[in-house]
């Protein structure tokens, strides 16, 4: 079986929890002998436009030399160039039993692709502007929502990571219950259980003295991150030498700044702007606490890695992090956009480390046991086979072999 993915980001690039998704999850495909490549998009001129990682084969596009008129534009001209890879690779003699696209950015190139070699098309949502926003309230959003649902359209199959994605592609998109299917987010355990450097990464971030309480991801509104700045001088109060370590960047940080400004707390946080996976891991086993006060989550890969990494979490009771965390049993939950509540459950872990460990100890077995990269790629498997089987006794198939025996009767004559 081979497979041929979209994504609209792959490591080195990464934007949000999608390339760390795509990588892991092409990876393990491989390891159970699924064969993969990836097209995805290259901003870097130091990175390679072909790589084998992990066994996949990635190929990677530049952008064209055009300033886009605007955002969608851009999309559209990405598309294009992941379109002429692909038609490079069939030229090349590549053939793929099935295409997989990973959110509506790269749905104009999946599905074209489909309909060309008249193959399935299975698709991963991974959230959607509608969630992200709260609503459509302009016309750029009712366009991507547009987007989405009509990637959805042209799949075979919905993979969403939540049983509360499940629900909202239901809500928004009226998908029948058949279409969907629910498939976790998973996590690499191996690299969690040997960390280098961790002491000498503590000490850039914090003093001795101090717990970390930990943040990591895009620095976005609906991370509600502000909600953490609220509850800060409640937390302080209680236990006063924590270090607020928030790692990422986006378009939120200037009015995180000026909000920390304003409750005088800045000299208690440390913004540390991009950081690698090696710092990322390290500041996990540094931290007393990993916090995601998220108002929308579909999934909330980051949980799982604090959880992976054996720190105990405080996540918003919302989205995806609803399943992943068991309140009182695999970390604590507080209320959506409650300042209070979010400090309230912080504390608690500061102040009660045995509470703490226990805590993070049945994170650790929960993620193990659920979590684990290599039956996520099973049930990913088993998705394709599905597809693969129902395709086989359709009307596509029968014209994917007409389609064939032209090209090749043309190409003998």
């Amino acid at each position: 079986m081979r497979i041929l993915m979209f994504s609209w980001e792959y490591p080195p690039r990464v934007i949000g929890g999608l390339a760390r998704h795509v990588s892991e999850l092409s990876a393990a495909l491989h390891r159970i002998g699924v064969e993969v490549d990836v097209i995805t998009i290259n901003e870097n001129e130091d990175t390679p436009e072909k790589e084998l990682n992990g066994g996949v084969r990635v190929w990677r596009v530049r952008p064209y030399h055009l300033v886009p008129r605007d955002f969608i534009s851009g999309i559209l001209q990405y598309n294009i160039a992941m379109l002429e890879k692909a038609l490079e690779l069939f030229l090349a003699g590549a053939d793929y039993d099935l295409i997989h696209a990973h959110d509506w950015l790269v749905a104009y190139a999946a599905r074209a692709v489909k309909h060309a070699l008249r193959k399935p098309l299975v698709a991963t949502i991974h959230a959607t502007e509608y969630g992200r926003n709260r609503g459509l309230h302009t016309d750029e959003q009712r366009y991507i929502s547009d987007v989405e649902w009509w990637l959805t359209y042209e799949a075979w199959k919905v993979i969403c990571c939540s049983s509360y994605m499940y629900h909202e592609l239901q809500r928004v998109f009226h998908l029948p219950e058949d279409k969907i299917v629910i498939i976790p987010n998973g996590v690499e355990l191996q690299q969690f259980k040997r960390i280098a450097n961790v002491a000498a990464v503590r000490e850039r971030y914090a003093a001795h003295d101090e717990k970390i309480v930990f943040f990591v991801g895009r620095l976005v509104q609906e991370k509600g991150l502000h909600i953490l700045l609220q509850a800060v001088p409640r937390i302080l109060a209680a236990v006063p030498k924590t270090k607020f370590v928030i790692a990422g960047k986006g378009p939120a940080l200037e009015t995180l700044r000026g909000q920390a400004r304003e409750l005088g707390i800045e000299q208690h946080l440390y913004f540390t702007g991009y950081i690698d996976d090696a710092t990322r891991n390290a500041l996990y086993r540094s931290a007393a606490v990993a916090v995601f006060p998220s108002l929308y989550e579909p999934f909330g890969i980051v949980a799982l890695e604090a959880m992976a990494a054996k720190v105990p979490v405080v996540v918003s009771d919302t989205g995806g992090l609803s399943d992943i965390v068991d309140h009182g049993i695999t970390g604590l939950k507080c209320y959506p956009d409650n300042a209070d509540s979010l400090a309230e459950q912080i504390i608690k872990l500061l102040q009660d480390t045995t509470y703490a460990e226990q805590l993070s100890e049945n994170a650790l077995q929960k993620v193990k046991n659920n979590y684990a990269w290599q039956e996520i790629a099973k049930q990913t498997q088993s998705i394709y086979r599905q597809v693969l089987k129902q395709w086989r006794h359709s009307d596509w198939a029968l014209q994917y072999v007409k389609h064939r025996e032209q090209y090749y009767h043309r190409e003998v004559h």
